[in-house]
């Protein structure tokens, strides 16, 4: 007769097991078709993931990880920017997405820099809103769905601008726009409404199609970027590319 202690280990094995297959079948599920197309890693794929505190259908890439706005933007990035063109770069780039990080080093080194103002795995521990690099010192800067959560962006909006090159750019994105004046998260108690409305509870506001002002304001000069902009729709669809993208906000100084 097995031993409890014995039969304890096969059973571990076997929920193990089956986890291991149930997960592997559900990748191969995803990637094995050519209905969707990833350019980040560009790669085909049957589906994209759902992904969201609302689950989101067609949202992130089974491959590398990319949600609509990193595919959004690396489609920009190619198709606007001179960040490939083989010219050293100085780059700054904040809360840095996996699916880049690893692409923007191969790209940038050694001149590529990650910040957070929390996380660990960052080359720079450092606020958006005080930063201690000297006027002018990237060509080139990526702050993504980082705004929404700084208490002062205006603040952060001008070192930004501070730290950017008068000939460098910077690529700026926000949660999509729900209205037309920005909604600041500290008139809204609710918790429950702050996550209808924010979209976190933790978020310090909601932009609305105004951000474009608080740029100006920060002194930059700005060019807003659609998806269908830079692709067609059937493109758009097979990327995955939906209102969930967002739009781009490609930055210079006046």
């Amino acid at each position: 007769m097995a031993k409890p202690k014995t039969i304890t280990l096969v059973k571990d094995f076997i929920i193990k097991a089956s986890a291991w297959i149930y997960y592997h079948l559900r990748v191969q599920y995803y990637i094995l078709g050519n209905q969707r197309w990833c350019p980040v890693c560009g790669k085909s794929s049957r589906a994209f993931r759902s992904f969201g505190v609302v689950p989101r259908k067609d949202a992130m890439c089974a491959r590398c990880g990319s949600l609509e706005r990193h595919r959004f933007s690396w489609l920009y990035l190619t198709q606007r920017t001179n960040l490939f063109d083989g010219i050293p770069k100085r780059a700054l780039h904040f809360a840095p997405e996996p699916c880049f990080e690893g692409r923007f080093h191969k790209i940038l080194q050694p001149n590529y820099v990650t910040t957070d103002l929390f996380r660990e795995d960052v080359k720079l521990k450092m606020d958006i809103t005080s930063m201690s690099f000297p006027d002018e010192a990237f060509d080139v800067i990526y702050c993504s769905h980082v705004l929404d959560d700084v208490p002062d962006d205006m603040r952060a909006l001008r070192e930004l601008n501070r730290v950017l090159r008068s000939d460098g750019w910077a690529l700026i994105l926000i949660p999509p726009v729900i209205s037309e004046t920005t909604i600041e998260g500290e008139t809204i108690t609710d918790p429950e409404e702050r996550r209808l409305v924010l979209g976190d509870e933790g978020d310090a506001r909601r932009y609305g199609r105004d951000f474009v002002n608080r740029l100006r304001d920060a002194n930059f000069k700005v060019q807003v970027t659609e998806v269908l902009d830079l692709c067609s729709r059937e493109t758009a669809i097979r990327m995955g590319l939906t209102s969930a993208s967002g739009e781009i906000y490609h930055c210079t100084k006046l």
